[in-house]
């Protein structure tokens, strides 16, 4: 690794007083177990970043994976140090390399041959770390913006097959291409002792003033039999609310033929769902589409009679934007 050069004594003097960096470093004995795969990196175009993970462990995404927006992702595995979170992070946004921040992370921890992890920053520099009593098989591999690392492995081929899928999957959104390497990991033998949790973080390319802002994707699978299938069944899900938001938004603004696309497009992604098929409907009625928005609002108030009951309520506020005689046709389906 690089050596942490003079001009960072200073701050690494300031590092060693901050009190979020005073959690505990320690050695293998009593830390929670999360023998893993995981990704971290960076999307060249948009900045975004990722991390991700999959294990055959309880709710995985709770310890192993931390992000902040403007800063960087982490992904702290095998006999977990939980510090290397948050303390990772601070680094990073220090001005700290990633490489530098594993350095200074495992220099101070006596369990470092038990530990490994990812690190990522906003400039899309990557590094990892594997220590050398880390169950076999075991290793990483870093390439342009991204890392991938597992331990507990069936096999060597897994990390290896995470690479070769994150890369052949340029041009995808960020988090589909981190779920390629995972699906990927699982089909090359995943974890030797099975699946149960995974988790996936998306969070901004830029610093946010709010702890709400700039967490793009937040999604956990705590127990499950297929967890890479339900984390891709949720990360579908979430694409198709970010659709009903931006029709949200539309209709705020007055943007009604947008907000039909948007509550559309999100209402092709999951079909069953009746409170999408419900907002299009309403959309369809405050463009004037009587004929598309009716039979939507017939086959809603059938599986779902409360829905005919919140619909006049949605003219007080301007929501529905139609005439009493409308309404009428509207909630007598």
């Amino acid at each position: 690794m690089t050596k942490i050069t003079m001009t960072k004594i200073t701050t690494l003097a300031a590092f060693s007083a901050l009190p979020i960096l005073m959690l505990a470093q320690k050695p293998y004995g009593d830390e929670p177990l999360a023998h893993t795969y995981s990704i971290v990196a960076i999307d060249p175009e948009t900045g975004e970043m990722g991390a991700a993970v999959q294990s055959n462990w309880f709710s995985v995404g709770t310890l192993v994976i931390w992000g902040e927006p403007g800063v960087g992702v982490v992904a702290t595995q095998s006999f977990v140090n939980p510090a290397y979170g948050p303390e990772g992070l601070q680094l990073m946004g220090m001005g700290f390399s990633p490489e530098q921040a594993i350095q200074m992370l495992t220099g101070k921890d006596e369990g470092q041959m038990f530990r490994q992890l990812g690190m990522l920053n906003a400039k899309g520099e990557s590094a990892a770390f594997t220590g050398d009593k880390c169950i076999e098989a075991a290793g990483h591999l870093v390439g342009d913006g991204y890392a991938v690392q597992a331990n507990l492995m069936a096999n060597d081929k897994v990390w290896p097959a995470m690479a070769k899928a994150f890369e052949g999957s340029k041009g995808q959104p960020l988090a589909e291409r981190m779920m390629a390497a995972l699906e990927a990991a699982q089909a090359a033998g995943g974890d030797i002792r099975g699946k149960q949790s995974a988790a996936m973080i998306v969070v901004g390319s830029k610093r946010v003033q709010h702890p709400w802002e700039g967490r793009l994707v937040d999604l956990r699978v705590d127990d499950h039999a297929e967890p890479l299938r339900e984390l891709r069944r949720l990360l579908q899900v979430h694409r198709a609310y970010e659709h009903m938001n931006r029709g949200d938004l539309a209709v705020e603004a007055g943007e009604i033929e947008k907000a039909k696309a948007e509550y559309g497009a999100a209402e092709a992604l999951f079909p069953d769902n009746l409170e999408m098929k419900y907002w299009h409907a309403v959309a369809l009625a405050n463009s004037g589409e009587l004929e598309a928005a009716l039979p939507l609002f017939a086959e809603i108030f059938a599986k779902g009679p409360n829905w005919r009951e919140l619909t006049p309520r949605l003219t007080k506020n301007g929501l529905l934007n139609v005439d009493e005689k409308v309404l009428k046709m509207i909630i007598g389906q």
